[in-house]
């Protein structure tokens, strides 16, 4: 199997651009501030993001997911550890699809 010179052009550029993308907007962050409601907005970001990746599992995934969900949910509540709770849900909902069979 052989990689064509376009396509391998194709995957260098997309990695430049993606590269270009991602460091442009540090390099624009250190010399321009942005506002405060800005940074406040940018702090609520990463849980955003986590649960717009979430909820789609949640809905499709049957009980399994909402019994991992829940297991999450109340490790964070009482451990506030992301990694921990991330841990319980994965290894609930493992354990749920097991015995679901």
């Amino acid at each position: 199997m052989s990689l064509r010179l376009d396509v391998l052009a194709a995957i260098l550029a997309m990695a430049v651009a993606t590269y270009l993308c991602r460091a442009g907007g540090y390099a624009v962050l250190r010399v321009v501030r942005p506002p405060p409601f800005v940074q406040a907005m940018l702090a609520y970001l990463p849980g955003c993001i986590f649960v717009a990746f979430l909820a789609p599992a949640l809905a499709d995934g049957g009980w399994p997911a909402w019994g991992a969900g829940t297991a999450a949910l109340l490790v964070q509540a009482r451990f506030r550890t992301t990694a921990l709770a991330i841990l319980a849900g994965v290894a609930t909902l493992w354990l749920l699809r097991l015995v679901a069979g």
